[in-house]
């Protein structure tokens, strides 16, 4: 009895108890194997000992593809890309960005998280953060407008593009192999070709224009024009501070609406908007999207996306890429948040080879028809091999 009166007895209980909670706060224990695609989820220990989940299928010694998934989703999104492309020989990975999925998501004003910061280092001031007069096209594919685009997340959240390009790279050095001399009686290591959907393919981009000598070349399954970027939303002037209010609100007293939201009946619904084949939404997609945002730090991640109205854009992006490293793009025709005329638009990019339309589909093709999009990924591995 005496015993659990003593000080050091209940100080090493709390102490134990608020480690063991800052750990599961920063590094979320995946299951096993993914019901998704009852693949093992495996570890990648990054940068200051952040976590992120990856999937591997196909051979080893097949040509290695990355495949980078879009907003609020993870790694489970490609269940049926993974399994068609190792099918076909490929040496596949796909990873949960950092702060989505099983990988870590600490607080971003946290001394770990701004540590990794893809941020740190880039701009030598806020005026060098800032692009001039830059060409974005409009929703009907034929008008140009000018532009400033601003960089740096505003709140200096480091969950942003350049983060996660630069975990794109190290991921690609480190696990996948990419850029390593290989030894004296090994083959020649292989570059890496990316695979990105939505809001991923910024990140995928800037991987490639930050270290091309890495990769091949990018597959865009939907790009995203990022309408709440401050260079897409009209009457920036006007309209930019009320939006900045109300990323703050949210970000400050939102969680009781995310709370509400992440319900199993409610992800169904939201993603009967992006989905036009809604038959492939199915319960494991819902539970396998769901159970990772419902993580203690998911949605302040969330809040800190929707605040993210910088950063860089995809046509500005497009018009810096290396020449050399071909990308080819495609969408679906019924996606309600992509102009098609926009997409069809991009072709006439340097890089752009080929932009291809799927008749019928939504926002996620991969995920609905893949039937269609992984013959297309097929063909662009073909192409860069």
């Amino acid at each position: 009895m005496r015993y659990f009166l003593n000080f050091h007895f209940w100080f090493t209980v709390v102490v134990t108890i608020l480690l063991a909670q800052v750990a599961a706060y920063t590094s979320p224990v995946p299951p096993k194997i993914s019901p998704a695609t009852n693949r093992p989820n495996q570890l990648f220990k990054w940068r200051n000992n952040q976590q992120i989940r990856y999937q591997q299928a196909g051979p080893i010694s097949g040509d290695p593809v990355l495949l980078i998934h879009g907003l609020f989703v993870n790694s489970d999104h490609w269940r049926k890309t993974i399994k068609g492309l190792a099918d076909e020989g490929y040496n596949v990975y796909a990873i949960d960005l950092w702060g989505y999925g099983y990988s870590s998501k600490p607080p971003y004003d946290s001394p770990e998280a701004q540590a990794v910061n893809g941020e740190n280092g880039r701009f030598e001031s806020d005026d060098d953060s800032i692009l001039k007069n830059i060409a974005l096209g409009t929703a009907n594919g034929k008008g140009v407008r000018v532009r400033d685009i601003e960089l740096r997340h505003p709140i200096r959240s480091p969950y942003n593009f350049f983060t996660w390009s630069e975990l794109i790279t190290d991921f690609s050095q480190d696990v996948i192999g990419a850029g390593k001399s290989p030894g004296i009686f090994q083959k020649k290591t292989k570059p890496v070709t990316l695979v990105s959907n939505s809001i991923g393919t910024s990140s995928a981009l800037q991987a490639v224009m930050d270290k091309p000598d890495l990769y091949t070349g990018v597959c865009v399954v939907t790009p995203n024009f990022r309408e709440l970027h401050s260079a897409e939303i009209p009457l920036p002037k006007l309209s930019m501070p009320i939006v900045r209010s109300i990323q703050k609100l949210l970000r400050e007293k939102g969680q009781p609406l995310f709370d509400a939201a992440a319900t199993p009946k409610t992800v169904k619904e939201i993603l009967k908007e992006p989905y036009k084949i809604q038959s492939a939404i199915d319960d494991t997609l819902v539970d396998v999207l769901l159970d990772p945002l419902l993580l203690p730090g998911g949605s302040k991640v969330v809040f800190d996306t929707l605040s993210y109205s910088a950063g860089p854009l995809p046509e500005q992006q497009l018009d810096m890429f290396p020449s050399d490293k071909p990308v080819w793009i495609s969408y679906g025709t019924q996606d309600p948040w992509t102009p098609f005329a926009r997409v069809d638009a991009l072709e006439g990019k340097a890089c752009v080879e080929k932009v291809v339309a799927f008749e019928g589909i939504g926002h996620c093709p991969h995920d609905e028809a893949p039937e269609l999009v992984n013959p297309f990924i097929l063909e662009f591995l073909k192409r860069v091999s």
